[in-house]
């Protein structure tokens, strides 16, 4: 077991195998299920879970560990944060970020609420539309600030692409400012997609 755990892709891949045996195993204990809109309504769902922890829980490590603690690294270990660590963790929240918009849009339109919620169930009632369309809404805004202004403004931070040092200064702040109202934001939208899951 030492040997799968020492390997982070064995440890997926592992992960992985005993989701589809679970699977496999309620699949059969159930009789099997039909392969319908409830179905694939489950799968997105299980999709837009997972990669919606990747992406908040990169977020929440940003600005609880790494922003907070940058101060206290001595300036001979920063390059290791700036040209390894901080890179990998982007590319992994800007590609977790997109796929939890796709996943969710998709799921959205499977269970035929996407149209109700993105016009925040004006003319359908509200409720349940009105909640889960305030969460898509905030999770875009969030996604657009991952890829439009984060993302340009940390490759500049961090040397991925040269600019004078007063630039990078200007780009490392816009970039943390922007993360951190992505972060004020992120409390709200999960508060609005468990409502539409739970109160209604």
């Amino acid at each position: 077991m030492s040997n799968i755990l020492q390997s982070l892709s064995k440890t997926i891949h592992f992960s992985i195998g005993l989701t589809i045996l679970l699977f496999l195993g309620l699949f059969f204990d159930n009789g099997g299920f039909d392969f319908d809109r409830l179905f694939w309504s489950w799968l997105f769902r299980y999709i837009h879970v997972i990669v919606g922890i990747m992406w908040i829980g990169l977020l929440w490590y940003f600005n609880f560990v790494q922003i907070p603690n940058m101060p206290k690294i001595p300036d001979e270990q920063k390059p290791a944060i700036g040209k390894i660590i901080a890179p990998s963790a982007l590319f992994w929240f800007r590609w977790a970020a997109f796929f939890t918009i796709l996943s969710g849009l998709i799921l959205s339109w499977i269970n035929g609420y996407l149209h109700e919620a993105m016009t925040l169930g004006i003319g359908s009632g509200g409720g349940k539309n009105t909640a889960i369309g305030i969460g898509m809404w905030l999770g875009i805004i969030m996604a657009f600030n991952v890829w439009f202004i984060i993302w340009p403004n940390q490759k500049k931070a961090l040397g991925i692409i040269e600019v004078e040092a007063d630039i990078k200064a200007k780009s490392a702040r816009t970039a943390m400012l922007y993360s951190r109202t992505n972060t004020l934001l992120s409390l709200p939208m999960l508060l609005s997609m468990v409502s539409a899951q739970n109160l209604y």
